[in-house]
């Protein structure tokens, strides 16, 4: 498949947005039909990977080892997840991880690696950077991420010394979600919460740094919040 960015004649005023908000939604980011194909290859994915932190370390387990521990054994997990929320930043989700080197990408060649290399195109780094105003970015790193019932990522602000990160974006592949499901995009300022539902085919940005979570998904839903995310960077 070959990626494409959707028309569009909205980037001045989505310029406009990022530079007095500092974030904005970039709708309708492809056609449709690619985001459908690019969600139903993620579904049908084996490669996905649970992940969590535990303190400065992060843990990755593959999912099918992961399903495959005792119920003693998850529940001890998930007291220890839970027991760090409480006391500083956790995290848990699934992800698969998208090398950063373009010739990795073609060897390993999923249509999520497909996606990381349009994110670098010039058509994608044109509209990237005429909506931050970051004019120097020249790397979107990517992941693909899929938070199920009980996962969720708390507050921190993406600012990571050496990384150069500008931005973080968020393409939404979940179509239907519902505020009350929770893994709410959130920027928490002061009593002035704002931040995203997630949405089919569009592309959240923010500012980094910029604190912000994503609330747990309720223990009952059923459905997934997929999406690719990552960073604007800037190397060299």
């Amino acid at each position: 498949m070959q990626f494409a960015l959707a028309p569009r004649s909205d980037i001045a005023a989505l310029a406009q947005r990022f530079a007095s908000r500092g974030f904005v939604s970039i709708d309708g980011l492809l056609p449709d039909n690619q985001a459908e194909a690019l969600a139903a290859s993620l579904r049908r994915e084996q490669s996905w990977v649970e992940v969590l932190n535990a303190g400065e370390k992060v843990y990755e387990i593959a999912l099918s080892d992961y399903r495959g521990f005792d119920a003693g054994t998850r529940k001890t997990f998930e007291e220890a997840v839970a027991r760090s929320a409480r006391e500083g930043f956790q995290f848990h989700f699934r992800t698969i991880r998208v090398p950063d080197d373009d010739a990795a990408r073609r060897e390993r060649d999923l249509l999520v690696d497909r996606f990381a290399r349009f994110l670098n195109s010039a058509a994608v780094l044109e509209l990237l950077k005429a909506v931050t105003g970051c004019d120097r970015v020249n790397l979107l790193d990517a992941q693909a991420t899929l938070f199920a019932a009980g996962h969720f990522l708390s507050s921190h602000d993406d600012d990571v010394a050496g990384k150069n990160r500008q931005a973080a974006y968020v393409v939404g592949l979940s179509r239907g979600w519902q505020p009350d499901w929770g893994g709410l995009l959130l920027f928490p300022d002061g009593d002035d919460l704002r931040g995203f539902v997630p949405a089919f085919n569009s592309m959240r940005l923010f500012a980094v740094p910029r604190q912000h979570c994503v609330t747990q998904v309720a223990s009952w839903v059923e459905e997934e919040r997929l999406s690719i995310t990552g960073w604007l960077r800037v190397l060299g």
